[in-house]
């Protein structure tokens, strides 16, 4: 699943400053309900990645049951951190 395509599926639109604030709120709640209903591990990482960009994803240890994805995600969030803070 690519970002572009994420965006366009729960946004419709590629670029953030295109959507409305309302149309923003109702795709991140389209976003964790099929983050919710999602069983393949490499999509469920994708999107709770954009939902943890757009500040509404659920903590590790509630999005992810195997360690593995636990620690992705915290690298992920990790290499967040260091370009948002250049």
């Amino acid at each position: 699943m690519d970002f572009d395509d994420q965006m366009q599926r729960y946004f419709g639109a590629t670029d953030l400053g295109a959507v409305s604030p309302a149309a923003l709120e109702a795709g991140k709640e389209r976003l964790a309900v099929d983050f919710g209903l999602e069983q393949d591990r490499g999509r469920k990482f994708a999107m709770w990645a954009l939902m943890y960009i757009l500040g509404n994803a659920p903590d590790l240890d509630v999005a992810f049951k195997e360690a593995n994805d636990r620690n992705a995600a915290r690298d992920f969030m990790d290499m967040l951190g260091r370009v948002t803070d250049n």
